[in-house]
């Protein structure tokens, strides 16, 4: 159990700062510092003597360089006394000018100030998991809320920051622990008339919980593609409009465009907001295989018809493009209708005069001339949603709680203690599989020894997080 009570030994840490706002010309930038130290050192670069400090109310100071006392510039400052911070340790946050001079003088001064050093990326985070003032859960969702780029990805987020998840896991904790407390009495007062038949107590309510994780496990993997980004692969035939879709929806030209047959040869990526849903948009090379010549450049078109493949198989969603201004329909595109879920026909070129039919009645649009393109849209967002959807045990189903591979990671082993448990018929061996899927609940949140884990889940984090 990794003790949480690390800020009684703080007086041993070094005071870390770092630039908590983003870098660049800006009117106000944010530095922060924690640590035992970030009072002395404010004031040792300050006008404010600390009786003079006002713990959570803003305050106009002049901050000077520690031997010149040249002005370094007029600021705020706001002073949290731990524990009542966000690390948990006294904090001191600079709310100076934003520009860059400005910045790099408050920082070369903290610097040289003597047990005071630059913070590693996502450490004042890590000080707050060490300090108790979150979990392991909560720390990812602060990491989470940084980066998300869609409303619904910052709703996740801040659910999770919340306590979603580590509600969840926590009510599972409490509940095996009570069982293994039955469990444990059978061992420790084996010749005792204990009120109740213990294998008859505790096997309904192992299989209980395994229901209730199964019913997480079995999401569809929403809340991992919420975060990451639900992959849309567009594949289709050359010159069927596929790049010119990706750079019309990108709005922007990410992908060449050409009238020459193969000019994509490798996978271009997108990342786009869609209904307010993240998505990993790929244009792909087209798809002609009875085509490949064996010279180099068939050679290379062959890697990239390969790819495109790939990247259909992996996809969450693939809108298969047709030509529209031919007469007949690509049987290598047609195909993959049939062989995927989750797959939206669509004929581009409408504008052309094209005969082209789709047995399925597909949607009709010109990237050219912006025709069809709402209905598309329109189309594709019920795609996405349909695939966020299909996870979800009922309509009222609330936020996923699963938003990385860590935590499924840890939740599929800990079912499968649990459902070794059931089977075991000795009261040693069910004891064994109980702590064992304790400990791998425990990893999610941080309630075990999770040094080996912090590196991994903190490294994403910026400087001033």
């Amino acid at each position: 159990m990794m003790n949480n009570n690390s800020n009684n030994g703080s007086d041993a840490r070094q005071t870390i700062y770092a630039l908590a706002s983003a870098r660049g010309v800006a009117g106000v930038a944010v530095i922060r510092v924690s640590g035992p130290q970030a009072l002395e050192g404010f004031c040792a670069i300050s006008d404010i003597r600390s009786e003079q400090i006002r713990y959570r109310k803003a305050q106009l100071c002049e901050l000077k360089r520690c031997v010149s006392r040249e002005t370094l510039d007029h600021a705020l400052i706001l002073a949290f006394k731990a524990p009542h911070s966000y690390t948990g340790e006294t904090i001191v946050e600079y709310h100076v000018h934003g520009g860059v001079a400005v910045i790099d003088g408050v920082l070369e001064e903290l610097g040289s100030l003597s047990g005071h050093r630059l913070a590693e990326p996502g450490e004042f985070t890590r000080r707050a998991f060490e300090n108790g003032k979150m979990d392991l859960t909560e720390a990812e969702a602060v990491a989470d809320l940084i980066h998300a780029q869609t409303t619904l990805q910052q709703q996740q987020a801040l659910s999770q920051m919340g306590g979603a998840l580590g509600h969840v896991i926590g009510t599972w904790r409490d509940d095996l622990s009570n069982i293994l407390a039955y469990v444990e009495a059978e061992m420790e007062f084996p010749d005792e008339d204990l009120p109740i038949d213990i294998n008859q107590e505790i096997r309904p309510q192992i299989i209980e919980l395994c229901t209730q994780i199964d019913a997480h496990l079995n999401d569809n993997r929403r809340g991992e593609r919420l975060r990451d980004g639900i992959k849309i692969a567009i594949i289709g035939a050359p010159n069927a409009g596929k790049s010119s879709l990706v750079n019309m929806l990108a709005q922007r030209d990410i992908a060449i465009v050409s009238d020459i047959a193969g000019t994509t040869r490798d996978v271009i990526e997108a990342h786009l907001d869609i209904g307010g849903y993240p998505v990993i948009l790929s244009d792909t090379a087209g798809l002609r295989p009875d085509q490949i010549g064996e010279d180099v450049q068939g050679t290379i078109e062959s890697e990239g018809i390969r790819r495109a493949l790939l990247v259909a198989e992996e996809a969450d969603i693939r809108v298969i493009l047709y030509d529209g201004a031919t007469d007949t329909l690509d049987a290598h595109s047609y195909m993959l209708e049939d062989k995927y879920d989750y797959t939206l026909a669509v004929i581009n070129k409408a504008d052309m005069g094209g005969m082209l039919e789709h047995p399925d009645d597909a949607l009709r649009i010109s990237v050219r001339d912006n025709q069809g393109i709402d209905a598309f849209l329109k189309a594709l967002i019920s795609k996405i949603e349909a695939v966020m959807k299909a996870g979800k045990a009922s309509e009222d189903s609330e936020a996923p709680i699963i938003t990385r591979q860590r935590h499924r990671t840890a939740l599929i082993a800990c079912r499968n203690e649990l459902g070794r448990s059931i089977d075991a018929k000795l009261p040693e061996l069910i004891a064994e599989d109980l702590r064992l899927a304790l400990r791998d609940l425990g990893r999610i949140t941080g309630k075990v020894d999770v040094e080996d884990l912090l590196d991994i889940v903190f490294r994403d984090f910026c400087v001033g997080k």
